[in-house]
């Protein structure tokens, strides 16, 4: 009988297994990747007093430990939203009652202010963790979560409904059961995508990462050792050449996991494409070369895929039968149920309308007992200024960026090379430029209005580039050939093949940008650097007095109003464009 290794043959994986010369790189890197871990997770379990605060040194000295601690965080919070988006955006896609109340909930989650959230959890989390530095690490990652996890569910949320309908049929044909068919087909078709989306998320952390980092309780303040706490510390004494340190900081630390993790993972994400382009294959980053041909990473390969299709064979089979005997139906997207009893329609809906209608009363009643109508209608137009611009804002960077993202998108050499400087500009803090913008405003007399605006879409817009670049980057290359053969003009060239290949990726990173942008305008509207203070007329700059002044009732109205804004926008823009994407700007149907 042949000898077995976790479940596969030995013979041909001996010699395979030998060290060699990439297990000299790999050893020591690996090793230094542990110990990193290591230390950074002891950092946070030490004791912790809430009425003791910890000091933020300015020393560059302290910059790579408070680094590894900020990647740690950003990366346990990628982990937890990667599980999130699986389950979340699985469920929203494959059931149409679900979906009903899934991505309406997830509108409103993406345009709540993560500060807001940050306030509700913190104290259950130190409650949670008693004489513990771990309840303020928790927050704080949580407080990540929410800004990395909504941007990933929509984009696998998009994936999943615009699998092309020939590998849907495929799948049937070969009566692949709905657990296979998710790994085997959705999630390998939305994984490119979802790469660059989750590249985005870990910007979208750096970007909140001063608020999570430094925040109140009850009073007191609470500095988490990290690059964020650093920065608000460097902020708080107006020392620009501490604030130069971190971003030098950034900087490394962005070009360090973009070379460790995020370039391995799109060059594995190639083999998920469709077809191949010629060439592509031999552009491989040395740090997965490493992990392919060194001894000791074959050998941990080898038992995580024997893990896998244990893991598979066993809780993918119950799943199977689970699904098989509540006859749930869920097979792909597009195979929904679609004659739901019309009883049951009428009663979810008329559930959800009660609950919408209870939480409205309640909120209401704490709004009405201490503000006037004239005041609910003030905030209004409020929220009414701050989405018209937000719109304005989405408009002009749309211009500006899907033109240079598809032009980035088609050629991958240069993809490979803007990758790493667009992770930058979208990671950059966006309060690190209000300071140049309020002298800048000062010393012109402009007017805040206007120029206070772009504040709110410096973090955002690289949604829109990463995703159109991602959605450019996917599009078959015979499809090219195609159109450069028939020698299309260019207008048809946009609107018959481009603009359909890039619009449902499009639509993700508009999205989310807008979202981001709502959240981006509670500091973007009311600006302080030292003495000076600059406040432009909006929602944002509402709500951020609010919960300055700890006015309970405005801060309600305020976010409740906002909140409002989001949701009709969603409803009856964004939404409508999703689906529309979904059913209409599909290649399968050019």
């Amino acid at each position: 009988m042949r000898s077995m290794l976790w479940g596969l043959p030995v013979r041909g994986w001996q010699d395979r297994l030998r060290p060699n010369f990439w297990d000299v790189v790999a050893f020591p890197l690996l090793f230094g990747l542990l110990t990193m871990i290591v230390v950074g997770a002891g950092g946070m379990t030490k004791p912790f007093d809430l009425g003791v605060q910890q000091a933020i040194s300015l020393d560059p000295l302290n910059l790579p430990y408070y680094a590894l601690r900020t990647v740690l965080r950003m990366f346990i919070a990628l982990g937890v939203s990667f599980a999130f988006t699986l389950i979340y955006a699985a469920a929203a896609a494959k059931s149409r009652m679900a979906e009903k109340i899934l991505i309406p909930i997830l509108d409103i989650l993406q345009s709540i202010p993560i500060l807001s959230f940050l306030t509700i959890t913190v104290t259950g989390w130190i409650a949670l963790f008693p004489g513990s530095l771990l309840g303020p690490e928790c927050a704080a990652i949580f407080a990540i979560f929410t800004s990395q996890a909504w941007n990933m569910t929509f984009s696998l949320y998009q994936s999943l409904r615009t699998v092309p309908l020939d590998l849907q049929e495929a799948a049937r044909m070969y009566h692949v059961g709905p657990w296979g068919r998710f790994w085997r087909l959705e999630l390998p078709h939305a994984m490119p995508n979802l790469i660059w989306n989750m590249m985005m998320s870990v910007s979208g952390g750096w970007f909140f990462v001063v608020a999570s980092e430094a925040f109140t309780v009850d009073g007191h303040d609470i500095a988490l050792p990290g690059v964020g706490s650093y920065i608000a510390a460097a902020m708080a004494q107006r020392n620009l050449t501490a604030v130069g340190y971190a971003v030098a900081i950034m900087l490394v630390v962005i070009l360090g996991y973009d070379q460790l993790l995020f370039r391995p993972l799109i060059s594995w994400s190639r083999k998920f494409r469709s077809e191949m382009e010629p060439g592509l294959e031999s552009d491989r980053p040395w740090f997965l070369t490493m992990l392919q041909k060194a001894g000791l990473a074959r050998a941990f390969l080898m038992g995580f895929r024997a893990t896998g299709r244990g893991w598979d064979q066993t809780v993918g089979r119950t799943a199977y039968l689970a699904l098989k005997m509540v006859g749930s139906g869920l097979s792909t997207p597009m195979d929904r149920p679609r004659k739901t009893p019309r009883w049951v329609e009428r009663g979810y809906n008329a559930l959800l309308s009660i609950i919408a209608l209870y939480v409205t009363y309640r909120l209401g009643a704490v709004v009405a007992s201490q503000l006037e109508l004239s005041e609910v209608e003030r905030v209004f137009l409020l929220g009414l200024v701050t989405a018209v611009r937000v719109l304005v804002l989405i408009a002009l960077a749309t211009i500006i960026w899907v033109p240079i993202g598809v032009w980035v998108g088609l050629r991958p050499a240069l993809t490979a090379r803007v990758q790493p400087i667009v992770q930058f500009m979208a990671a950059f803090p966006n309060n690190l430029f209000f300071p140049v913008a309020v002298v800048l405003i000062l010393r012109f007399h402009a007017n805040t209005e206007i120029w206070l605006s772009p504040l709110m879409i410096l973090g955002t817009q690289w949604y829109i580039l990463f995703n159109v670049i991602a959605g450019a980057a996917s599009l078959p290359r015979d499809f090219q050939y195609v159109a450069q053969n028939l020698g299309v003009s260019r207008w048809v060239w946009w609107r018959r093949l481009i603009i359909p290949a890039i619009f449902p990726a499009y639509i993700t990173g508009a999205l989310t940008a807008a979202g981001g942008s709502w959240n981006a305008a509670i500091v973007s509207e009311w600006v302080k650097w030292g003495p000076d203070t600059l406040t432009a007329t909006g929602i944002g700059a509402y709500i951020h007095v609010a919960s300055d002044q700890g006015d309970t009732a405005r801060l309600i109205l305020g976010t409740a109003v906002l909140c409002i804004y989001v949701i009709l926008l969603n409803r009856l823009l964004w939404r409508r464009l999703y689906n529309y994407a979904a059913e209409r700007m599909r290649l399968d149907d050019v």
